[in-house]
């Protein structure tokens, strides 16, 4: 299983980490996401990630990446 982090500075609340959760979870491959709200990061871990569609997903989900 692989692992990848992003840092993104926007995350603040609940609302962010339903949010990000929801739309990175559809992303094929994915097992497991965490969003850290103290941390404002978003650890994703699965099996053959796609690093450009998960950006994607979190842009989609209305926040940047940093």
């Amino acid at each position: 299983m692989s692992e990848i982090r992003y840092n993104v500075p926007e995350i603040s609340c609940q609302h962010c980490v339903n949010a990000i959760g929801g739309e990175v979870r559809q992303v094929p491959g994915v097992a497991e996401v965490v969003v850290d709200v103290d941390a404002k990061t978003v650890t994703v871990r699965g099996e053959e990630l796609d690093d450009a569609a998960l950006r994607a997903a979190i842009d989609e989900a209305g926040y940047e990446i940093a």
